[in-house]
């Protein structure tokens, strides 16, 4: 797993991470990044996220059975996931243009080259492309993406995690590359995907580089 790279702000850190999202064109109006802090998590509200601010985050309980005023509508599956994976921190929600494509073609998106490893051994493809806004099919889209890094969602865009926003947001640009890349190589011919001893070198040196990456992107977008 990587190491974290959160600040002693982590609101902050949100906020900056959904200004980046949304500065790569990872997302539309839609899309909002998240943390786990304590029994609590702190969201992005309903609002596009290049105007994304550490004092206009929402705080919301884990165990909320309903959604605070300003919570952004999605906010269960960010609910989900923190409730059923301990090791997520963080959580960016997003929606990469070549991600629609390669969801509605494959089962699941395996890494065709080294970087793309970064997001785990697959993607797994949720094949339901509801909004995700209210807890079951929440649940059933955190039960879609098991143990993994990322999940495509059928028509809906994708979800990231990582053990801090900004890490989930260079998963999130992680993934839209990875899309690129298996559209073209099908473009080509029949793509050849990583095995799992080349998977297993990449990942070797993913708490080193995941969080260089975020580096870049934070300051070269």
């Amino acid at each position: 797993m990587e190491t974290g790279t959160q600040g002693t702000d982590l609101a902050a850190d949100v906020a900056t991470a959904a200004q980046v999202l949304a500065a790569l064109g990872l997302v539309t109006a839609f899309g909002h990044v998240s943390a786990r802090r304590g029994d609590q998590m702190l969201v992005t509200p309903a609002a596009p996220l290049a105007q994304a601010r550490a004092d206009g985050l929402v705080t919301v309980p884990l165990s909320a059975t309903e959604l605070p005023a300003g919570a952004p509508g999605e906010a269960w599956i960010h609910l989900a996931l923190y409730r059923a994976r301990p090791d997520v921190l963080a959580i960016a929600r997003g929606q990469p243009p070549d991600a629609f494509a390669v969801a509605a073609v494959t089962r699941e998106l395996r890494p065709l080259h080294g970087q793309a490893a970064w997001l785990g051994p697959a993607v797994p493809v949720h094949d339901d492309p509801r909004l995700l806004r209210e807890p079951g099919l929440a649940a059933a889209a955190a039960a879609a993406m098991g143990s993994a890094d990322a999940l495509l969602l059928r028509g809906n865009g994708a979800v990231t995690t990582a053990t801090a926003p900004g890490l989930a947001v260079a998963r999130m640009w992680l993934l839209a590359a990875a899309c690129q890349v298996y559209l073209a190589a099908c473009a080509a011919g029949t793509p050849r995907a990583l095995t799992a001893g080349e998977i297993g070198s990449w990942q070797a040196v993913q708490a080193e580089m995941l969080p260089r990456l975020w580096n870049h992107l934070r300051y070269n977008s």
